[in-house]
């Protein structure tokens, strides 16, 4: 009985870790397709926005991205990360807004759901961290993962 303790206690926290780390991969493979999507859709408008942290605040709403890309750009848009909650997204200009945003930002807020405004660009080791994608690359990533295409 010891023997199944101890090795329960080796065991149940390495398979947790693993989980979370699939929760990561997962995220990362769904933020990387949603910004592809985008992209496609940005290169045939000339801009993010759908009139036509890095100063993108703009918040998106994700079901109103999901409505300027679907089915044309990619046939059902990724809404969800990991863990279950709502991606989230920002141009530069409001969506509604006639002008042309360049740039954009698809995010996860990790495991915690909480954004964290004050986290470093670069690589992260704490499942609560947001993974951050913008403009063919990973802002903010866990470490050891790819942070480009």
């Amino acid at each position: 009985m010891a023997v199944i303790a101890i090795l329960a206690s080796i065991a149940i926290p390495n398979l947790l870790q693993a989980l979370q780390r699939a929760r990561q991969k997962r995220t990362m493979a769904d933020l990387r397709t949603a910004a592809a999507a985008w992209e496609a859709r940005a290169t045939d408008m000339g801009k993010y926005n759908s009139a036509a942290y890095l100063g993108i605040s703009e918040p998106v709403l994700i079901d109103d991205l999901a409505i300027a890309l679907e089915p044309t750009y990619i046939k059902v848009l990724p809404k969800k990360d990991g863990w279950g909650r709502d991606f989230t997204a920002f141009t530069e200009l409001p969506w509604t807004d006639t002008g042309t945003a360049q740039r954009y930002i698809v995010a996860s807020k990790g495991r915690d759901g909480i954004a964290n405004t004050n986290q470093a660009a670069g690589p992260f080791t704490n499942f609560d961290c947001d993974v951050i994608y913008s403009n063919g690359t990973f802002i903010t990533y866990p470490e050891g993962m790819q942070a480009h295409n």
